[in-house]
């Protein structure tokens, strides 16, 4: 009598098993590595990081400005000199602001308008149909008096920056090829990690053996900071992949989400065509209430299709403020089109663009992420003294 029953091996099917399972010891299994694993990951830390280190070092140095853009553009420029309203102004509309701007570029036609968060100015962005593809015109302007307002945004040392940054002067190939030289990075940053283990086997993890040689210290420096950066860089190195690939995404999310809207007409609207665009922007408001206008694509532009405004709205938390929704609307008719929320690689670009650049926590996480950025500089930089080091030792033992 209460007695407890014992149960048998087949009532209770873990019987046989431990309690717990046993931790996964990832360290021990690094270390026991085979000679023949860690010259495999040897060769691929080595030849990954010698390919890429020059192209990793100029987006390094580039990218430690670019961290700070918005701060340098407002040293660089000034301060806004946007001349005053007087009381009961009335702004003026859309299509007043953009004939403005076109009358100031005769030939151009518009490409994309923006707005100013803190001004009353719409940026007007427009470009020579005859003209190379990328240079754009563009126009600030006060929007109560019509008049051009002040630069805050754009300098020429930024651009000049940016667009090494991004491309190299050389369009979609140079965005490509950078983005090529981030996948090695990964494959460095990988194989450096696995190769910090069975190399640091007999130090405590952190060891800089400041009494030994020079090569030796900057080779525990090298490991030290590669591992404790090495969550940064993978964020940057994987968001930087995907920003290289920002045309053929827009491109394929033209041709697949908007395909429908994209073969509605026979030819593309001309400019006499089109109907009011401040009546568009109205429309496409009334479309997506309580988000934040962005900008505006015009008919045939990169964010848009040959017959549309398209109108970009935004929300307003610091996730969604990065994530856009455009309404289309008929740039013939006026009449809203469709709704197109971005597909999941469309959110993922938008999402990756401001946090390459640390954008994302204000001042604070700017600075973190300059600092981490001068830590990979150095990462890398002794990486190449190693390397160049260890040549030449060898080049002296063959002698």
């Amino acid at each position: 009598m209460g007695g407890r029953r014992r149960l048998s091996g087949l009532e209770l099917s873990d019987a046989r098993r431990p309690a717990h399972l046993p931790p996964f010891d990832l360290h021990g299994l690094l270390i026991r590595m085979k000679p023949g694993t860690i010259r495999a990951w040897s060769w691929v830390h080595k030849w990954s990081s010698l390919v890429s280190t020059i192209f990793l070092l100029m987006l390094c140095i580039t990218g430690l400005p670019l961290v700070f853009t918005h701060e340098l553009d407002h040293v660089l420029l000034g301060h806004d000199e946007t001349a005053p309203v007087s009381r009961g102004a009335e702004k003026l509309n859309l299509d007043q602001v953009l004939n403005l701007a076109l009358a100031r570029k005769p030939g151009e036609v518009p490409a994309f308008m923006s707005f100013d968060v803190e001004r009353p100015v719409v940026n007007v962005t427009s470009i020579d149909p005859n003209g190379p593809a990328d240079r754009y015109s563009f126009q600030p302007i006060n929007q109560f008096t019509g008049e051009a307002a002040p630069l805050v945004a754009g300098h020429p040392v930024m651009e000049f920056i940016l667009q090494l940054h991004t491309d190299m002067f050389l369009g979609l190939a140079g965005m490509l090829f950078l983005g090529a030289m981030g996948l090695l990075l990964v494959a460095a940053l990988v194989s450096g990690v696995v190769l910090y283990a069975p190399f640091m086997r007999r130090l405590p993890f952190g060891t800089v053996r400041a009494t030994k040689a020079a090569r030796t210290r900057w080779l525990d420096y090298h490991n030290l900071l590669g591992v404790v950066t090495a969550a940064w860089v993978l964020v940057v190195g994987v968001t930087g992949v995907v920003n290289t690939l920002a045309v053929p995404i827009i491109a394929y999310w033209k041709d697949d989400a908007l395909k429908e809207l994209m073969v509605a007409y026979d030819a593309p609207v001309s400019l006499t065509e089109r109907s009011s665009l401040n009546a568009a922007v109205e429309r496409a408001k009334q479309a997506l209430p309580g988000m934040t206008l962005q900008f505006v694509a015009f008919p045939g532009s990169t964010y848009s299709t040959d017959n549309h405004y398209a109108v970009f709205f935004h929300g307003d938390t610091p996730l969604t403020e990065h994530l856009t929704t455009p309404a289309l609307i008929d740039a013939r008719t006026g009449e809203l089109a469709a709704v197109a929320p971005a597909p999941w690689y469309v959110k993922s670009l938008s999402l990756s663009q401001p946090l390459h650049f640390g954008d994302y926590g204000g001042l604070p996480l700017k600075i973190l992420w300059a600092l981490l950025d001068l830590a990979t500089i150095i990462i890398l930089g002794s990486g190449l003294y190693l390397w160049w080091v260890k040549h030449r030792s060898a080049k002296r033992g063959a002698k």
